[in-house]
């Protein structure tokens, strides 16, 4: 096959993979840090360099044809081991370098991984750390975020990746000693059916208020009690609490941020399982050095801070 002296196939081949992961040339683009039309070009070349149409283009979106699918199977392990041989080359297991994204949720991000950073910074000085923050789903293929870490239970859609477990959360209920004496102390959760009321957490996932979970003794029970004020992210539930909106239930981490005597817990007796914490990866991505030292540091943390797994 004559080479096109003009493209850098390489180069292509990458812009391809992700414009395919992406699903759109313009996130794609973003993802990549380049124009538009250069990741257009770039794909044009590379069919008309391989004679073959990749992607079929809407005005909306693209789709990968038949042979485009097979060529992103065979470029995605060929990029995966051309990685390979440079970390070995450059040692870079010793050495990580490059730009990691990285994505955590609200409370999680801002109470307990970003005030460690430092000790990650000083350590691999040569990785530029994108840190997203956001209660919210993350398409990890889609908008080209390397791995993230969740509290809760996988989801449908986070079964397809892997997933490290690197920590528990114990879960807490609380409020405010103001909003107690106003309201009196609770001391079954059926009391919340009446004359409470909670500070409410829309789930990011679903949309929808979450219940508060109770169990002792192999007995469930859920409360969805009425609220006034409902939050979709973390670090706004908190507040709602600290506020003396209502009863909230969140990690025990969290109520021990507020300033000492702020939050009061409430039936502890009652308090639900730990919330498993994952590290998340595609399964179909090769697991870079600078992956793994991160996903190798964060299990550390959490492992160090006493929430990790033994």
């Amino acid at each position: 096959m004559n080479v096109n002296p003009k493209l850098n196939v390489l180069l292509a081949m990458q812009v391809y993979a992700r414009v395919v992961e992406a699903g759109t040339f313009t996130r794609a683009a973003d993802s990549l840090q380049m124009p538009k039309p250069t990741v257009t070009k770039l794909v044009q070349a590379l069919e008309s360099h391989l004679r073959m149409k990749l992607l079929n283009r809407t005005t909306r979106k693209v789709s990968v044809t038949p042979d485009g699918a097979a060529y992103y199977e065979r470029a995605t392990r060929l990029l995966g081991d051309l990685e390979d041989i440079e970390s070995s080359v450059a040692n870079a297991q010793a050495s990580p370098e490059g730009r990691l994204r990285v994505d955590a949720g609200g409370t999680i991000a801002t109470m307990f991984i970003i005030p460690a950073l430092p000790a990650f910074v000083d350590r691999y000085p040569e990785i530029q750390l994108d840190f997203g923050v956001s209660d919210r789903m993350v398409d990890l293929v889609g908008e080209n975020v390397d791995c993230v870490i969740r509290a809760g239970s996988l989801t449908e859609q986070e079964q397809s990746l892997v997933a490290r477990h690197i920590g528990d959360l114990p879960w807490v209920t609380c409020a405010t000693p103001k909003y107690l004496k106003r309201y009196g102390t609770p001391t079954h959760p059926s009391d919340l059916d009446s004359g409470h009321v909670i500070a409410a957490h829309v789930s990011a996932r679903t949309g929808r208020v979450l219940p508060l979970v109770f169990e002792r003794d192999g007995k469930r029970i859920e409360i969805e009690a009425r609220h006034t004020v409902a939050v979709n992210e973390s670090n706004a539930h908190l507040s709602a609490a600290r506020a003396g909106l209502g009863i909230a239930q969140m990690p025990a981490f969290m109520m021990k941020q507020a300033a000492l005597g702020e939050l009061k817990p409430v039936l502890a007796v009652w308090q639900p399982g730990p919330i498993p914490v994952h590290v998340l990866y595609p399964a179909n991505r090769h697991l870079s050095a600078k992956v793994r030292v991160f996903v190798d540091w964060i299990a550390a943390l959490f492992r160090e801070g006493g929430l990790g797994r033994r």
